[in-house]
């Protein structure tokens, strides 16, 4: 595909993801900027991951055993459409400082990825497999912070979220993903450069995978000391009813 093409198939894609952000904020002006915003994510995230598992599994090539190998027209548009909204969304995070340094970081390396693809002409199959990895738990991150804004974190329905969250967390972009990245550092077909971003950003996704661990063990510490008070508790009111 010619870098014309390339370019305009980039800018409708921005001004896509623009426009909808735009439409969701007029008809839910209440909610405020940060909650349609996350409505917006919500929606990429839902969408990309349907796209690429869609290439993956029933388009091909197997991520696999084909890295490396020329751009497929589905795999270009989809890694547009994901590279108009990663654009959309740093520049929405940097305007609202909503995000530390590793969030942007990610932005920042998952757009190279997606430049490389697309400059690159080669390399789809994996980038596209590395954007499924990486929007997979999108959605339960989004859904996690919805619940908090209701009040409803702190329910089953939360403790439920972050148990998913943690286990997809683990198994695509931790345990499928190191697979994958061996795949991508051992073929003779890919270029050196996109295999060291793939290493950049798979390491990304341990330092993600380290905050996450801290955060579930917080909470299941927590968890565990609101249990024993409650027995505890429980335990003092049933002397206090036999007395």
């Amino acid at each position: 595909m010619g870098t014309a093409l390339l370019v305009a198939g980039f800018s409708c894609s921005l001004i896509g993801w623009v426009f909808v952000y735009a439409f969701i904020c007029y008809v839910n002006a209440p909610r405020g900027y940060e909650w349609n915003c996350r409505l917006v994510t919500l929606f990429h995230g839902i969408l990309i991951v349907l796209l690429t598992a869609y290439i993956a599994f029933i388009d091909g090539p197997w991520p696999f055993t084909h890295v490396g190998e020329e751009n497929t027209p589905m795999q270009v548009l989809t890694v547009l459409i994901s590279m108009g909204y990663f654009i959309f969304d740093m520049g929405w995070c940097m305007y609202f400082r909503t995000e530390g340094p590793v969030m942007l970081a990610h932005h920042v390396l998952s757009v190279m990825g997606m430049l490389l693809t697309l400059g690159l002409g080669e390399s789809g199959t994996e980038s596209c497999a590395v954007i499924f990895g990486s929007e997979i738990t999108n959605p339960l991150l989004q859904t996690r912070w919805f619940l908090k804004r209701a009040g409803q974190y702190d329910t089953l329905a939360g403790d439920a979220v972050d148990v998913l969250f943690i286990f997809l967390f683990g198994l695509v972009r931790i345990g499928i993903g190191g697979f994958l990245l061996v795949a991508v550092v051992t073929s003779a077909r890919t270029k050196l450069v996109i295999k060291a971003e793939g290493v950049a950003i798979y390491t990304l996704s341990w330092i993600f995978m380290v905050d996450i661990t801290r955060f579930a063990i917080r909470k299941s510490c927590g968890k565990y000391r609101l249990w024993q008070e409650r027995r505890i508790q429980n335990s003092v009111n049933g002397k206090a009813h036999q007395n």
